[in-house]
């Protein structure tokens, strides 16, 4: 895909990233669902390879699916709002950085043209993604129908969402049976 390779040899925001640029995202034209993330963190940079840490594995378990599925770029595009390892700050990862949605999402988003599901993670995809404004990322996933079955806002799946979680008990209860059976509806062949 030519765009992917555009997008790899991308280099927009390098004097403001810690590292070299390394975009880190998984994108096919046949993909059903569009996980839009944040950015990278640390260990997906160094593995080149989204979610390739324990937010993976919670967010694969959520999906219900496995591994091998997760990373198959024609059943999932994993494309972050900022490609690149934005670095870290007293909080946590900074934000992503803002040329890349600025730059490529118009055209990710004309790249998928099978697109049933995109699963919005964070307070920058929500942004870009979603149609209402919310104030907080629990605001926008307690309210999780007004646009099912096409889009799902989703706390992000890290362990630092621990506690996050047992507060909501209701995701994993409401939610998460909904997403998974939505996601292997989609991946029927």
């Amino acid at each position: 895909m030519e765009l992917l390779e555009k997008i790899r040899a991308c280099t927009l925001c390098q004097e403001y990233l810690p590292l070299p640029p390394k975009p880190v995202l998984q994108l096919h034209g046949d993909a059903k669902i569009l996980i839009a993330g944040q950015a990278p963190g640390i260990h997906a940079h160094n593995a080149g390879r989204p979610f390739d840490d324990a937010s993976g594995v919670r967010l694969r378990q959520w999906l219900g699916v496995t591994e091998q599925d997760f990373y198959n770029p024609r059943l999932f595009a994993i494309v972050p709002m900022g490609f690149c390892y934005p670095g870290s700050g007293k909080q946590g990862d900074l934000p992503p950085r803002p040329e890349c949605a600025a730059t490529w999402r118009a055209q990710i988003l004309a790249a998928l043209p099978q697109r049933q599901l995109t699963l919005v993670l964070g307070q920058y995809a929500m942004t870009y993604h979603l149609q209402k404004r919310y104030k907080t990322v629990t605001e926008a996933v307690l309210d999780w129908r007004s646009q099912w079955p096409e889009t799902v806002a989703l706390p992000h799946p890290s362990p630092r969402n621990n506690i996050w979680l047992k507060r909501n008990p209701w995701f994993e209860h409401e939610v998460i049976p909904n997403l998974q059976a939505r996601v292997a509806s989609l991946l029927m062949p």
